[in-house]
């Protein structure tokens, strides 16, 4: 079971990573490789600056409104 938890988890992450992908790119191929790459791509999010100022939590709150 502890398998599955990493595996929604990493599921999950790879969603996010594609709704900060679009939110900036609006680039399907990049949507893909952002997925693909996710861990690298949101390392790289977080390092830029472009999550700070609250957008980690504004970014997926735009997609549901």
């Amino acid at each position: 079971m502890k398998g599955r938890d990493g595996s929604i988890l990493y599921f999950i992450l790879g969603i996010y990573s594609i709704m900060i992908s679009w939110y900036y790119n609006h680039s399907i191929i990049l949507a893909i490789i952002h997925y693909i790459f996710w861990p690298i791509y949101l390392i790289y999010e977080l390092l830029s600056g472009h999550l700070s100022h609250d957008m980690w939590k504004t970014i997926p709150e735009s997609y549901f409104k």
